[in-house]
């Protein structure tokens, strides 16, 4: 679909091969026009209203030109060998661009219907933008000649020269998985250039430099793990089913897309102070980034050694000294942080820091799903797949009892399982204690998936597959509140402290 410059008239493509233009004020067809193989899937009027021109492209990757005057055909545009992805028009009207998924794009010449210059840009190009004809040093723009943009699947925008069909301006940033760009289009009066990413995400550059002003994340399919960051809470990190981690400024909606990952991002985590946080994926690896105090993040460290994907991270709760993974490899890691990560004054165009496990044991006989901190960082629980849970003396992670989960207190824990099963509030041994054999009985039993302990551990919110979140009182076993918001199973949970502002 696409409208004419007065904003009066709509033009369509269809599957059948028709295009056809409506008067959107009278609310009637004007123009139906035949002759397009398969689907007309672009169309585009002339910029200037008293042409009354319109462009479309369908299956056999030809360009037709349409008179609404005449209702005829004026000519065929030959020249790309697949499909062709969009169309521009020069300032005067006299030139035309367009771009293909052939890796070139066209400069044709309107009054002779003539190709003047093919460039090859070697990218399947989804979008390409006429630049406004005038001087713009920071992108390589020296003369008030004829330049393009371009935005396709390499992830990167990039300026041309049609003269000579030479780049003269790429993107400083590289590609990653989800990054390709499907549109782009220029805002003039704005000063402003939006593409949008594969994965749905909105990204607004400030045209004259590329300077990214504003993101926006469009979709985020299945939510994996979320936790609120900065020291008043004023963020949430999201972990959604993407290599890509998503911050949202609480107050203002304001959305940081944070690329590093190449695949699914499968946990969260946040060290006490708010300022760092950490991040494991698919990709076998681990990563920790900073907010620094305007908000912006950047990734400080990275660290790799698993061999399976890591599902499951947990920072140390007494300071920002270590943290812990557990993967499908059935190993946990323990990974201490560098000294150079916790200063503040790291420039954000550093690289980031290498990570080496001090740790590494093999835990469990089956993947490891969850791993937890005791509050004064000498305990770690394990739960597996192999349906056992242990707790482990830190920092040499050797096995302290065989049997789980997050405790309010050093002297209790909630063990907890996928699905709508049982929660147990359960009270955890000392850590030289090493001769129990079997569990303690549970103190309270719940049902829940996810457990959080809230209101000073007196409290204790759990989620299941039904989407419910219910809120219990641990010393009387009592369901106080249920909580009905999610359509689907709730994956994960995480609360502010008492003494924030008590947020879930």
């Amino acid at each position: 679909m696409a409208f004419d410059p007065t904003s009066t008239l709509l033009a369509t493509g269809g599957c059948d091969g028709a295009v056809r233009v409506w008067d959107i004020v009278r609310h009637y067809g004007t123009h139906h026009f035949r002759g397009s193989p398969g689907v007309v899937h672009l169309v585009a009027f002339h910029p200037d209203p008293t042409r009354l021109l319109l462009f479309s492209s369908a299956a056999d990757a030809a360009i037709r030109m349409w008179s609404l005057q005449d209702r005829s055909c004026l000519a065929v545009l030959t020249a790309h060998y697949s499909a062709v992805t969009s169309l521009a028009f020069s300032a005067n009207g006299h030139t035309m661009l367009s771009s293909g998924r052939d890796k070139i794009c066209v400069i044709w010449d309107l009054q002779s219907c003539q190709a003047t210059r093919t460039v090859p840009v070697f990218e399947s190009v989804e979008a390409a933008v006429l630049l406004p004809e005038e001087p713009v040093s920071q992108l390589g723009v020296k003369s008030s000649g004829l330049y393009f943009l371009t935005a396709g699947d390499q992830g990167t925008l990039r300026v041309w020269e049609a003269a000579s069909g030479q780049c003269v301006y790429t993107q400083a940033r590289p590609p990653g998985p989800g990054r390709e760009l499907t549109h782009c289009t220029l805002a003039r009066t704005a000063g402003l250039l939006l593409s949008a990413t594969a994965d749905h995400n909105l990204l607004l550059y400030e045209a004259r430099s590329l300077r990214l002003q504003k993101q926006f994340a469009g979709y985020s399919e299945e939510v994996l793990d979320v936790r609120f960051l900065g020291p008043e809470d004023s963020h949430v990190i999201v972990a959604s089913n993407s290599p890509c981690l998503k911050v949202f400024e609480l107050q203002t909606s304001a959305c940081q897309i944070l690329h590093g990952h190449t695949d699914i991002v499968l946990a969260l985590d946040v060290f006490r102070k708010g300022w760092l946080f950490a991040s494991c994926a698919k990709d076998q690896s681990v990563r920790i980034w900073r907010m620094n105090k305007a908000g912006q993040v950047i990734c400080v460290a990275q660290g790799s050694g698993h061999t399976h994907s890591v599902g499951t991270i947990c920072c140390s709760r007494l300071k920002e000294s270590f943290l812990v993974t557990g993967s499908q490899d059935c190993t946990v890691k323990l990974w201490p942080l560098p000294k150079a990560l916790l200063s503040k004054n790291t420039a954000p165009d550093n690289s980031p820091i290498l990570l080496q496990a001090q740790t590494t044991q093999r835990c469990h006989d089956k993947d490891i799903n969850s791993v937890a901190i005791a509050p004064n960082d000498k305990l770690l629980a394990t739960g597996s797949q192999d349906r056992t849970a242990k707790l482990w003396a830190l920092p040499q992670c050797q096995l302290s009892l065989p049997w789980t989960r997050c405790w309010p207190q050093p002297q209790l824990m909630a063990p907890s399982s996928s699905g709508r099963s049982r929660t147990s509030a359960v009270p955890t041994p000392h850590p030289g204690d090493i001769s129990c054999p079997t569990p303690p009985p549970p103190l309270q039993t719940f049902e829940g998936h996810d457990v959080a302990f809230v209101s000073r551990g007196t409290q204790l919110l759990s989620s299941g597959s039904d989407g419910l979140l219910k809120l219990w009182t641990i010393k009387n076993n009592e369901c106080v509140r249920t909580l009905d918001a999610h359509e689907d199973k709730v994956w994960g949970l995480h609360s502010t402290p008492v003494s924030s502002s008590g947020r879930l």
